[in-house]
């Protein structure tokens, strides 16, 4: 049976999102400001299918997709940039990959104990952000 990722989540830390964001090519302004942001995730899972609302005091992120279901992605709230994404389930972790502009792109959810992982990647930058169940 898959995890459950159902919940809402708030941020607790960051490592190296300053270079991802370098490497989607986020404008200087945006990125400093995005580095004082404590996001909160709001995940509902029926099953394989999912929403994700990542909101914060500056913008706003809302993805649904069913695993393994290729999808549009537009990512207004984050690089505007446009992709085709699929999530994929590996183990207990979801996986998605976009293709688009950027080569390597993607992130990965997973849970351990009550904290909520993130990991984001662009070209070669990994960027690890921790969320822990509200």
């Amino acid at each position: 049976m898959p995890v459950d990722f159902n919940g809402t989540w708030n941020f607790v830390r960051s490592e190296n999102f300053e270079s991802y964001m370098l490497a989607l090519g986020i404008d200087f302004a945006t990125r400093k400001i995005a580095n004082l942001l404590k996001p909160q995730k709001v995940i509902k899972q029926e099953g394989d299918s999912f929403s994700i609302s990542t909101t914060s005091t500056f913008r706003n992120y809302f993805v649904q997709f069913k695993i393994g279901e290729e999808f549009d992605e537009d990512n207004k709230g984050l690089d505007n940039r446009k992709c085709t994404s699929v999530v994929t389930w590996d183990n207990d972790k979801i996986v998605c990959v976009q293709n688009g502009e950027k080569r390597n792109r993607g992130w990965t959810h997973w849970i351990e104990g009550d904290e909520l992982y993130l990991e984001l990647c662009c070209e070669d930058q990994i960027s690890r952000q921790v969320f822990k169940r509200g």
